[in-house]
């Protein structure tokens, strides 16, 4: 468990696809939609796909919050690690 009650980063990072996990990447970078497409190859509208699947998964209701996630994610990986 995180120090917030939520899941552990393993636990979160296992729900996610890929594709997701390059996503919420993206949005933790600051990137738009379209810049995070192109990156990755492929259509502005999946990557709106994924973002909301990552929304719906990480039980968050917006994009900066998506990023707060990412952000835990990272620090929770660099302590295991």
């Amino acid at each position: 468990m995180t120090a917030d009650g939520g899941p552990a980063a393993a636990t979160i990072a296992a729900r996610l696809t890929p594709t997701q996990l390059k996503v919420m990447q993206g949005v933790h970078s600051g990137l738009l939609n379209k810049q995070i497409a192109y990156d990755l190859g492929i259509a502005e509208k999946t990557v709106k796909a994924h973002m909301t699947a990552l929304m719906r998964k990480l039980n968050v209701s917006n994009r900066t919050q998506v990023a707060i996630v990412a952000q835990s994610l990272g620090e929770e990986r660099r302590l295991a690690g």
